[in-house]
């Protein structure tokens, strides 16, 4: 009896070993809060992973740049610092041009449109961060960027010589071109900017609007609409290899479902948040007229800078994109 119980515990002690090594856990970073519409897709893409695993994968999601600060986690993953992350693909345009073409002013302005811009970048997004030992997961828009002002404005002569977020090149760009000081600042930073008087104004979405409270500092809210930047999901290459085909054809299949779940709930959420904007207070234009125009004209010399750092394979998407 001893003996067959000395055997069952053997056992059992194997058993457990075997599914401690078949188990794989990764920690997927976010520079967002845990009450953001994209922390919440990415933490439905780790339990469906669960489900559709059995346990087999397990995926922790870090919210709030508690692991890794935004514009660190793209870095972390290609080293492999963390098997998976989440970044704004744009913040990354000065690596190379083609992670910012989503932030290019009035280029893709509706869903619809930034749909088509997503399907007509994604194969060479996907060829440069395969290049950079990574493979893109999924993609997931923020609403439309739109003006906040603590004062208010009429034309974009006004923010001369003022103090605008940026954080990426393209909002930089947009500072320098109209005459503002550029402040390099994250999403999860910018309240406490504010609160300081470290900036005055900035680009970003209602959801942000919203979930980071700027309501609270910021009272003049302009909806310009001037593009809608993507969320990407990416995995470290090797960290990816070294699952199963099974496995492998899991996260894909997931990564994909989690990408279209999370355009839906951008597109159904972004009235709620403009609503939401104006029952805290904030002076919500709607129409925009010359805002719009004068970012148009500064979208049309953007565009001519981004082809000419982008070169023929930037153009290529371009075209793309532009055949209706």
């Amino acid at each position: 009896m001893k003996t067959l119980f000395a055997a069952c515990a053997i056992a059992g002690a194997a058993l457990a070993s075997f599914a401690a090594q078949a188990q794989t856990k990764w920690d997927l970073p976010s520079g967002y809060g845990v009450n953001t519409f994209q922390v919440q897709n990415l933490q439905w893409f780790a339990d469906e992973l669960d489900k559709a695993t059995a346990g087999k994968l397990k995926v922790t999601v870090h919210p709030g740049a508690s692991l890794f600060k935004a514009n660190e986690i793209k870095r972390a993953v290609q080293t492999g610092q963390t098997p998976v992350g989440e970044f704004i693909l744009s913040g990354a345009a000065n690596e190379n041009a083609l992670f910012g073409i989503d932030s290019i002013p009035f280029l893709a302005t509706t869903y619809a449109d930034a749909k088509r811009l997503d399907a007509a970048s994604v194969p060479a997004l996907d060829r440069l961060l395969a290049s950079q030992g990574m493979k893109l997961l999924y993609t997931v828009p923020w609403p439309g960027q739109s003006l906040y002002t603590k004062k208010a404005v009429t034309s974009l002569a006004d923010l001369k010589g003022t103090k605008m977020r940026a954080y990426n090149p393209a909002t930089t760009r947009i500072a320098e071109l109209i005459g503002a000081q550029p402040v390099t600042i994250q999403l999860a930073e910018l309240p406490q900017a504010l609160a300081t008087g470290g900036v005055d104004n900035f680009l970003t979405s209602s959801a942000s609007g919203v979930d980071s409270k700027l309501y609270e500092q910021v009272k003049f809210f302009y909806d310009v609409n001037a593009w809608l930047p993507r969320n990407a999901v990416v995995v470290n290459l090797k960290a990816f290899d070294a699952l199963d085909a099974a496995t492998k054809a899991t996260v894909v299949r997931v990564a994909a479902a989690a990408g279209e779940r999370g355009w839906k709930v951008s597109d159904q959420k972004d009235d709620e948040y403009l609503k939401e904007l104006s029952a805290r207070g904030m002076a919500v234009d709607r129409s925009s007229a010359r805002l719009k125009g004068e970012l148009k004209a500064i979208g049309d010399r953007m565009t001519a800078e981004w082809l000419e750092k982008a070169g023929p394979e930037g153009k290529a998407v371009l075209d793309a994109y532009n055949k209706k």
